[in-house]
């Protein structure tokens, strides 16, 4: 399946629209990572446990996405656009929204 941010993919024609496809994905932070993330805030550099949580919950977004998008008989995903936000009382939570339009190509 072709993915892509833009609104057509060049070189190809879109011969059908299938409409709008989401993909959601909510993921906790744990305490040691917060933790951990806290001290590189202190000494510096990268929280590479927020950067590995961040990437898996981006990937199971688009997966959930490209799911819905084959159930309709699309092959590709265009104009895709990808939100992250906190959630939770203490924002201990990521959510990751993506949406595009589903085509046939």
């Amino acid at each position: 399946m072709i993915l892509t941010t833009t609104p057509q993919i060049e070189g190809c024609t879109i011969r059908e629209y299938k409409g709008v496809v989401t993909g959601e994905t909510i993921i906790g932070a744990n305490v040691f990572k917060d933790f951990f993330a806290g001290i590189r805030d202190i000494v510096g550099g990268r929280a590479s446990s927020y950067e590995h949580v961040l990437i898996q919950a981006k990937d199971a977004s688009m997966q959930e996405m490209m799911k819905r998008a084959e159930a309709l008989g699309a092959n590709a995903i265009v104009g895709i656009d990808i939100d992250y936000e906190t959630v939770g009382s203490t924002s201990s939570m990521l959510m990751v929204a993506t949406s595009g339009t589903a085509v046939v190509i």
